[in-house]
């Protein structure tokens, strides 16, 4: 099954670079499929390199290997002095897509950015719930039906956001992928034909490459937008060869059957650096791996429990099994590259017989339980099912038994948001916007419990700590609320925090202006072939 598999795809892969033999064509060897191409549904990486980086644009976004805010399809804004307006300019030569499917009538206005906030915010809007399950994760998460009071047009060109309350964070926040601008135009077409979920399917944006095609699991083609308000790229076609097997990836790059691959094996890199036909660039990634606990089932509700567990896991056998020592053991949920990191925090220490005592303690004997792991490789974890045996042996030896878990990795997704969900899951945390809040209210606020808080814990203190710190105005003010919620979160332990990694990307020597992304994301803006 699985070499029919590899077939299928390679031949689907032949036949898309047939099409385009004449012009200039890139190939990444992605590590999976992604779940839809509309970002504001989703949360995964994978889901984001397919549509919020290729297809799309945001009012503001990040210069390329920074968290800066630049502009976008705004060209510049005003904020008001008490931080409750945002005022935004935008561009006058923002052209949507042109396509087999949709030809557009207009340049982007002020109705864009209206409809692709309402949409997440607004029960009637009748996108909010155009697919099943929709749930703008990342909108609740974030507090922002709380935070927001109003977006209006101004005019055509002009938008105005007003807080409830100033929010330190809402600039780089509307830098994220949720924030990707939709047309109105071509959602109001495909809602008079009664066809809104091909919004999600076949989309239309403004970003430097407009969608092609998609065959499932196998390949997804874009061309660069002709019309592009920052200049066409240099590479006419790109192509996203899903590749699911690290092995499989760097074989394909080794041919030249894909010039950029994500995420190699540990074990591999000293060959690939090794090698004269490639470069491998590497940095710190600003990313959390961790093991969430359902803190709201029994015996998991107790932090004592928690914390024994956490004393059963062998960090350090997980860094040099899985990640080959390029990671570092994790003992805070913000990794150590980002500002407000307490450097105080005392990990727990890794003591089995300790361990099986608390248990006991606890009055918790016989334990079963489940351990989710990943199906798919991410920069924070580069072998979720390698992490699981371990984990499942290190529990074996205070007497706990664990059943490993997995599905694919939509559904894997959506099942491990369930407030119900059994046992503890393997997941991690690559920052959105290079802020703490992105890690600490997304991934652990009291809002997102049911969405991106996969522990299912809500602590007043912490969030109470949280929230405050977005009000603030400087970064000292802020820092300190973060350490104070960090030392909550290590005593409450909703997660055992593993490791933070180091990220790889080898390329073709002649692959030239790929910049990595501190965020993790990959881009293709300005990246060229040389001849």
């Amino acid at each position: 099954m699985r070499l029919t598999t590899r077939l299928l795809a390679a031949t689907a892969l032949t036949l898309a670079l047939g099409t385009a033999a004449s012009a200039k064509t890139l190939v990444y060897c992605s590590e999976g499929s992604p779940e839809g191409f509309d970002p504001a549904l989703y949360t995964a990486g994978t889901t984001f390199d397919a549509s919020s980086k290729t297809i799309y644009n945001r009012l503001v976004e990040f210069e390329l290997g920074t968290t800066n805010i630049k502009p976008g399809l705004a060209e510049s804004w005003e904020v008001s002095d008490d931080g409750l307006e945002y005022t935004f300019n935008l561009r006058p030569d923002a052209q949507f897509h042109t396509t087999d499917f949709f030809t557009p009538s207009r340049p982007l206005t002020a109705d864009d950015v209206v409809f692709s906030f309402d949409r997440q915010n607004n029960a009637e809007n009748p996108y909010n719930e155009y697919v099943t399950g929709a749930a703008w994760e990342y909108w609740n998460s974030m507090s922002m039906p709380d935070i927001l009071k109003s977006i209006e047009k101004v005019d055509d060109q002009t938008v105005k956001f007003t807080l409830n309350e100033p929010y330190a964070p809402f600039l780089a926040n509307l830098a994220m992928d949720f924030a990707s601008i939709a047309s109105k135009e071509y959602a109001d077409q495909l809602a008079e034909a009664g066809n809104e979920a091909q919004l999600n399917q076949q989309p239309i944006g403004t970003g430097p490459f407009q969608f092609v095609a998609y065959q499932p699991d196998a390949v997804i083609r874009y061309r660069a937008h002709p019309d592009y308000w920052n200049g066409k790229e240099a590479i006419d076609d790109l192509v996203f060869a899903i590749t699911t097997d690290a092995s499989v990836r760097q074989q394909r790059l080794l041919a030249n059957e894909c010039q950029v691959m994500p995420y190699p094996n540990p074990a591999d890199i000293e060959s690939l650096k090794g090698n004269e036909n490639l470069t491998v660039m590497e940095q710190e990634g600003l990313n959390v791996g961790y093991l969430a606990y359902n803190t709201q089932i029994a015996p998991f509700d107790n932090a004592q429990v928690r914390k024994a567990l956490n004393m059963a896991i062998n960090k350090q056998a997980i860094i040099d099994v899985v990640f080959q020592g390029s990671g570092e053991i994790a003992k805070n949920p913000i990794p150590p590259t980002m500002w407000s990191y307490r450097e105080e925090t005392e990990d727990d220490a890794y003591d089995p017989e300790a361990a099986q005592q608390m248990l006991e303690e606890a009055g918790v004997t016989d334990l079963s339980m489940e351990v989710w792991a990943m199906p798919v490789q991410r920069p924070y974890n580069p072998n979720a099912r390698r992490m699981a045996e371990l984990i499942q042996a290190d529990f074996s030896k205070i007497g706990v038994d664990v059943e490993i878990v997995s599905y694919e990795w939509g559904e894997y997704l959506e099942r491990s948001k369930a407030e119900d969900r059994e046992g503890a899951v393997l997941l991690g945390w690559t920052g959105d916007n290079g802020d703490p809040d992105n890690f600490l209210a997304v991934l652990l606020g009291c809002d997102a419990v049911g969405n991106a808080n996969r522990a299912q814990w809500c602590n007043e203190e912490f969030d109470a700590k949280v929230t405050e710190a977005k009000r603030l105005d400087t970064q000292e003010e802020r820092a300190a609320l973060y350490k104070e919620a960090q030392a909550i979160f290590k005593e409450e332990a909703p997660w055992a925090t593993i490791a933070h990694s180091v990220t790889f990307m080898p390329m073709q020597k002649n692959v030239t202006g790929y910049v990595q992304d501190p965020l993790g994301g990959h881009w293709f803006t300005g990246v060229d072939i040389a001849e």
